[in-house]
């Protein structure tokens, strides 16, 4: 079962992010030894980018070497929303090799016991029979020359996890660059607060799995303990909690309390239709999980950003300061 002992050093790269705070908080507030909290010995390290640049090899490898971790959950990336990805793809490719392959290799030489790397559902294809499942990011498997090949070369036990849409606290909430949830809610806040209308981007008829970073948090402890395949898993709410971005955009609406003009800019993208996803592996391996309600995760991390509104990830504020 899991590989864990006491002693161990826990590194998160991407530390302070969204994923990586949800993480220090889960680990931070559950019951000492129990599923998902901490373990007596275990020491954990949520870097940032002040720690290291994840793109230069030797600022990764001084990382390592000041930390020696016996684990490592690696979610230092360059992320961005639908328009960010569009915009910067190139560079969105170039820097994110560069992370992976340091953060990999250095965890490989400093004989770490495992890694846990996270994808994204939009490594899946386009054009493909839904849901999709683990067995569909190259429209089927790939040669067997092409899995897990820190584990077939070096017997490493590297693997993957691929969250669908995650949202919640310490989300990054810029107007540009976030993604669909994050910047909703800065813009309704803002409606709100300036007396303006709401206009969403698009037609509102998208659909997508929204999982909430506290229980994705307890997914990546889950997999990192209890987990030991290098073949990558979905951790997602089911397939039949799509939610539209119109239900998304409503339930904003409700939890800021705003009661102005509110409507859809159908001149702007959508991007694609839905990308539903199973979860079937997920709960066949972790048995009895309880998902956070949607309308929950929403209203608390509503409740989050107005209370926080101040030092949230948000970009420029509405006087223009940042």
């Amino acid at each position: 079962m899991s590989s864990q002992s006491t002693n161990d050093v826990i590194l998160v790269t991407g530390g302070t992010g969204l994923v990586g705070s949800a993480i220090q908080h889960i680990i931070e507030t559950e019951p000492v030894g129990s599923r998902f909290g901490k373990r007596p010995g275990e020491t954990w390290i949520f870097a940032s980018s002040k720690d290291a640049d994840l793109r230069d090899r030797e600022q990764t490898k001084k990382m390592f070497e000041k930390y020696k971790p016996t684990h490592v959950i690696h979610l230092g990336a360059l992320v961005g929303g639908l328009f960010k990805n569009m915009k910067y793809k190139l560079t969105f490719l170039r820097e994110n090799t560069l992370i992976n392959d340091n953060v990999l290799h250095t965890a490989y030489e400093n004989q770490v016991k495992k890694v846990i790397s996270c994808l994204s559902t939009c490594v899946f294809p386009d054009k493909v029979t839904y849901p999709l499942d683990e067995t569909k990011i190259h429209l089927g498997l790939p040669h067997e020359s092409n899995f897990g090949a820190y584990k077939e070369e070096f017997g490493c036990n590297f693997t993957s996890a691929i969250p669908t849409n995650v949202f919640g606290p310490n989300d990054n909430f810029d107007l540009e660059d976030s993604h669909v949830i994050p910047g909703l809610i800065h813009k309704c806040y803002l409606a709100k607060k300036n007396g303006t209308p709401f206009i969403v981007s698009g037609t509102g008829k998208p659909l997508r799995q929204f999982i909430y970073s506290y229980d994705l948090a307890k997914l990546f402890i889950w997999q990192l303990r209890e987990y030991d395949d290098v073949e990558p898993v979905i951790l997602s709410v089911g397939e039949n909690e799509e939610v539209s971005i119109k239900d998304v955009a409503d339930a904003i609406v409700k939890a800021v309390g705003f009661e102005g003009q509110y409507s859809f800019d159908t001149t702007r993208a959508d991007g694609q239709f839905r990308k539903p996803a199973s979860n079937a592996k997920l709960l066949s391996l972790i048995g009895e999980f309880d998902f956070t309600p949607f309308e929950t995760a929403l209203r608390k991390t509503v409740q989050w950003f107005v209370a926080n509104y101040e030092n949230a990830r948000t970009g420029k504020k509405a006087d223009g300061s940042t």
